[in-house]
């Protein structure tokens, strides 16, 4: 019997302890196997392929009650909270990308959510990122030892000559010592390695963005996954700490710049006024903190409702500049925007403005966010006004800009209200709050009492008791008749609401007691497991 601790989640990665009777194993790990396993001696008729039938898996795939716990995609669901489960021949689904994701999305929706996952005969230092990232956990040595027997040098990179045992590449002591099997067991331990510290910094997307890139299969993996936003987008966490690395064309669908620009267009609810002036993004996030971004907001003066047309978000109001991703990102910037990322950006743009309808437009754009902004305005019909035709910094460009706006009113500046829309999907009356503080330290009360702060870290809003008066429903995690003394556990929650994501704000329903924290993990991994931690609470109100 195992017991699978996870520690740290990035998506579907996690690290963990996983407590086997053979002992306990950091995960992930590469490991011996039959040593942690010793059923996997005894067990056979294992070697079925993944697009194999179902009348052929169930007649010969059985399980006898043994760890790990063969699973198939055409198989029922075996396996119980706790289990290590292994996926027989995966190794097999480099092979055909389409069918790795659609195999890994059968499997994970019908496993619990707390077992570990182990990939028989699949991990290389070239794969055990995306594998990681992908949700598997537990590695053995069989493929780094037939790569050994084959006289195959390996590297993260990919496959070479043993001659290169030699020539300096690596100083492993299995190189120092002429051993090819030793180094390529150590470079997959060092991958590991590597990958588990992506995870702790929840930035393991960039490390496998990097790494795919000189293996078609991989990177066909990664966007087949990214195509499947439905199941991708409930394994995200809705905000991390530090800097998303937009670096490659892949990161155009990752799923956090996919949610933010839909709920940009079907959550959030702009201020009221009928003139939007679209601006160009900054290096420095937010943006208002950038040299360029003051002389812009000193030009509009607060008449117009300031939109950032920007990669690969697509579009940025004020309101929501310090909420992730739109506050955390980088990307290389060169001026030239291609036709596929002009493409999605228009799209944007263009449901934007079908929806929130404008009376004046005005572009004060250059390049390739100025060509997208054409785009959507003829897409959508509306009458686009220019007012830049060089630097959008230089003071010929502002002046045009002010002028432009002159005779224009004011609108009132509301932040909060446009973000609670997109973080909470709900149109609150903020009508009595006030703000003090500066940016990160930003706080809201309502007669004197706070309501909701900013967090340091993601640029969400965290709402104290009182704030969670203000939003009616949603974003709540019900729990059985106790006072909780620390964080939430699994097994003390009843049920959750469904749009909840890791890392959002929630409020802990009680019959004795409310609680405010930060979710853990989605509402539908609570249901799909039984250990662990639910909710990481901040403040606890008993009734």
């Amino acid at each position: 019997m195992t017991r699978f601790n996870i520690r740290k989640r990035d998506g579907l990665a996690r690290t963990g302890v996983l407590d086997a009777g053979t002992g306990s194993y950091k995960l992930p790990a590469a490991l011996e196997t039959e040593t942690v396993f010793p059923a996997l001696a005894e067990q056979y008729n294992l070697n079925i392929p993944l697009s194999a039938p179902a009348s052929f898996v169930r007649e010969f795939l059985k399980n006898a009650g043994e760890e790990p716990v063969s699973i198939h995609p055409k198989l029922e669901n075996p396996a119980a909270s706790g289990d290590c489960v292994m996926a027989t021949n995966w190794h097999t689904a480099f092979a055909n990308p389409r069918s790795y994701a659609e195999w890994l999305i059968q499997l994970k929706e019908k496993t619990p959510a707390d077992t570990a996952w182990y990939a028989p005969a699949s991990a290389l230092p070239s794969t055990v990122a995306i594998l990681c990232y992908t949700g598997f956990d537990v590695f053995d040595y069989r493929a780094v030892d037939l790569k050994s027997a084959r006289g195959i040098f390996c590297t993260p990179e990919g496959e070479f000559s043993k001659e290169m045992l030699s020539q300096g590449l690596c100083t492993c002591p299995g190189c120092r010592a002429g051993d090819l099997k030793e180094h390529n067991r150590e470079a997959l331990r060092q991958e590991i390695a590597l990958v588990t510290k992506f995870i702790e910094q929840a930035q393991l997307r960039d490390l496998v963005e990097s790494r795919c890139r000189m293996d078609a299969a991989q990177v066909a993996i990664l966007r087949h996954l990214d195509h499947q936003y439905v199941f991708m987008e409930r394994q995200q966490p809705i905000a991390r700490g530090g800097v998303m690395r937009a670096n490659s064309g892949e990161s155009m669908q990752r799923s956090e710049v996919q949610r933010f620009a839909e709920r940009v267009v079907t959550r959030y609810i702009p201020p009221k006024t009928d003139v939007a002036v679209l601006l160009p993004c900054s290096a420095r996030k937010p943006y208002s903190l950038s040299q360029s971004h003051r002389r812009f907001q000193q030009a509009v003066s607060g008449r117009a409702h300031e939109l950032i047309v920007t990669s690969p978000l697509g579009l940025v109001p004020r309101e929501l500049e310090t909420v992730y991703p739109a506050g955390h990102y980088d990307v290389p910037v060169t001026g030239y925007w291609d036709a596929e990322e002009c493409a999605i950006i228009a799209e944007i743009l263009t449901r934007y403005f079908q929806k929130n309808q404008y009376r004046r437009v005005i572009a004060h754009l250059e390049g390739g966010a100025l060509k997208v902004a054409k785009m959507a305005a003829l897409a959508c019909g509306i009458t686009m006004e220019c007012s830049c035709e060089e630097n959008p910094t230089s003071d010929a460009a502002l002046n045009r800009l002010d002028a432009a706006l002159a005779g224009e009113r004011r609108i009132k500046d509301d932040r909060l209200h446009g973000m609670i829309s997109y973080q909470f999907g709900c149109d609150v009356d903020t009508k009595g709050t006030t703000l003090r503080g500066h940016f990160p330290e930003i706080f809201y009360s309502r007669n004197n009492v706070q309501v909701f702060s900013i967090d340091t870290a993601g640029g969400l809003l965290r709402p104290t008791h009182d704030g969670w008066n203000m939003i009616p429903s949603g974003y709540r995690v019900y729990i059985d008749d106790f006072i909780p003394e620390g964080d939430v556990l699994i097994p003390g929650v009843s049920s959750a609401d469904p749009g909840i994501r890791d890392g959002d704000e929630v409020l802990v329903v009680g019959k004795r007691a409310l609680a405010t924290g930060k979710a853990a993990l989605p509402s539908e991994d609570m249901s799909r497991s039984k250990r662990g931690v639910g909710v990481r609470v901040r403040k606890i109100k008993k009734l």
